[in-house]
């Protein structure tokens, strides 16, 4: 079976030549439909950049992604713009939620960009949302929202395209153990039931265990 996502020999330098800093340094790793994969390391160890070349935010210095399939390389801003839309969710550490949209709208909002007038989205976005816990929440804005309440807000709103992959960036940095535990459950889920490829970046050891692969990385690099 053809992973969900393929990367071969990423790099990614920053600066100009002859003074540049190279935040990833040659990385390969393969993530399966189902799987979730951990990727662990200090802050500037290189996490973020390296997801956010898998996501198809930042294109590499050298290397190759696949995704889904699809060689990337040479995709236009738009077709991957297009991509990221259709098969790739995306939880960040700080939400991200449009502070003057409700919960129900955050999560519908991702869905318009990609399907213009689409039928039943807002019923879609509310019952991903009724799913989390958070049927009594749907019309409250995010300030009247708790931290974890945000951010299983901000997953609904990954899985509200049905993606093929989620990219999670430190999804527990913000949050207290209970819902440090529902959210990672949630993600664990993700992969079980939905059949998503999951990729998280975090230097959190107490969510290790929800892994089914870790990948550690320094400066860029894997190490054992």
């Amino acid at each position: 079976m053809t992973p969900a996502v393929e990367a071969q020999d990423l790099s990614r330098r920053f600066g100009p030549e002859g003074s540049e800093v190279v935040a990833v340094d040659r990385v390969s790793l393969d993530v399966g439909a189902g799987e979730l994969l951990m990727l662990k390391g200090p802050s500037g160890s290189g996490k973020t950049t390296l997801l956010a070349m898998l996501g198809c935010i930042l294109r590499p210095s050298s290397g190759r992604i696949r995704i889904l399939g699809k060689d990337v390389g040479g995709l236009s801003s738009g077709e991957l713009a297009r991509l990221r839309g259709e098969a790739i969710g995306f939880v960040f550490q700080g939400f991200n939620l449009l502070a003057a949209l409700t919960a129900a709208e955050n999560v519908a909002l991702a869905g318009e960009f990609v399907f213009p007038r689409p039928r039943n989205l807002r019923a879609r976005a509310e019952s991903i949302l009724e799913q989390m816990g958070l049927g009594h929440r749907l019309h409250h804005l995010p300030e009247h929202l708790s931290a974890g309440e945000k951010q299983r807000v901000a997953f609904a709103r990954a899985l509200v395209n049905d993606p093929g992959i989620v990219i999670a960036d430190e999804p527990t940095a913000n949050l207290d153990a209970e819902n440090r535990d529902l959210v990672v459950g949630l993600l664990r889920t993700a992969a079980r039931e939905r059949n998503v490829a999951v990729v998280i970046a975090t230097h959190d050891d107490r969510i290790e265990h929800v892994a089914d692969r870790v990948i550690r990385i320094a400066d860029g690099r894997y190490i054992p």
